[in-house]
């Protein structure tokens, strides 16, 4: 169940953060540490831009870490309820009234991305469609108006 401060990922979201916050460790880190020192070669740092413009990038990515630190340490993936019941990692399509077929992956709120398809489960219409199965008709309360969708599949 989830905990009052947790975040919600699926199991590839949770794999996503890791890599990324690895590559900021191991990778972009040291290159920042690198471009320090050889600024710091140039001598006066006073009027040097290549150091304030690493130094600003250290920042940045120590501040990503934090915050990817904090993401993983607070979260939870999410499991699956029962084959065929939508839940959060499930890939849904729907149909809506004017035949118009969408297929969605319900996500955790850090996952969302609407471009991918890829829709929040405290989304209205990841609210709406949590705990459904095929063929139900689930009514979606939008900010614009309900709508009604029907579930083709569940995966």
């Amino acid at each position: 169940m989830k905990k009052d401060n947790s975040l919600i990922l699926t199991a590839e979201g949770y794999l996503a953060l890791e890599e990324e916050l690895n590559e900021l460790k191991s990778v972009r880190r040291p290159e920042i540490i690198q471009a320090i020192k050889d600024a710091r070669a140039q001598g006066d740092l006073s009027e040097n831009a290549d150091y304030d413009a690493a130094r600003a990038e250290q920042a940045q990515i120590e501040a990503k870490i934090k915050e990817l630190e904090y993401r993983l340490e607070h979260s939870e993936i999410a499991k699956s309820v029962s084959a065929g019941t939508i839940c959060v990692g499930s890939t849904v399509t729907v149909i809506d009234e004017d035949e118009d077929e969408d297929t969605y992956k319900i996500v955790g709120s850090v996952e969302a991305d609407s471009f991918n398809n890829k829709i929040s489960n405290e989304s209205p219409l990841g609210q709406a469609l949590i705990g459904h199965k095929e063929n139900d008709l689930v009514t979606v309360a939008a900010p614009n108006g309900e709508y009604t969708l029907k579930v083709l599949k569940v995966c």
